[in-house]
């Protein structure tokens, strides 16, 4: 489920053109967790046609995606890969903002992405990009991996599994998140194929 019921109501009118691919900007910061999910969802999504990916890499989701052997997988979802150097390089913010996408996807998205996000602070290029989106109608949609009450078996690179447990801190960080104006959280993996996959 999705904690806004207005999200679907809030893709660009231009995102519903049919002669068109779905412009999406895919933020991917370093959490492991559900990392492989989101892949495989994503992969469906290129695999219908309609949507053109740019990915956007936090420095640290780079060493992620090579754990997990994803990185070789990426450029067959994505028409563009952006791995970041400071805050505003390289400059997405700029096609965010002018509504050169449909939408901004952030998924995964670490506990520390949220926090950031959560109290305004925009010194990566993924919270840099979050941040100024919100500013226009552009929607935004993040997978946080830290939820309120969360018991997580995690998947390692190596495939064992892993029992975690979200802090307290992090998961009324994301409760705060889905209260900020222009940010609609998902729950799963799959609600990105249910929402961004039915435009």
């Amino acid at each position: 489920m999705v904690s806004k019921k207005n999200s679907t109501d809030r893709l660009s009118d231009s995102a519903k053109e049919i002669h068109r691919p779905y412009k999406l900007a895919w933020g991917i910061t370093g959490a492991g967790d559900l990392i492989t999910e989101i892949f495989e969802v994503m992969i469906d999504l290129k695999k219908t046609g309609n949507f053109k990916i740019t990915a956007i890499l936090s420095k640290a989701s780079v060493t992620v995606l090579k754990a997990y052997r994803l990185w070789n997988t990426l450029p067959t979802i994505a028409d563009k890969i952006l791995v970041e150097k400071d805050a505003n390089t390289p400059f997405i913010v700029g096609a965010l903002q002018t509504r050169k996408f449909d939408a901004l996807l952030v998924a995964p998205t670490t506990g520390n992405s949220v926090a950031k996000i959560v109290h305004g602070i925009a010194d990566t290029l993924i919270t840099n990009a979050v941040a100024m989106t919100t500013r226009t109608k552009t929607p935004v949609f993040i997978l946080p991996v830290e939820k309120e009450g969360n018991e997580v078996n995690t998947t390692l690179p190596n495939g064992s599994k892993l029992e975690l447990f979200t802090r307290d801190l992090d998961a009324q960080n994301t409760v705060k998140l889905g209260k900020i104006k222009g940010i609609s959280v998902l729950e799963t993996p799959e609600d990105i194929k249910n929402l961004i996959g039915r435009r």
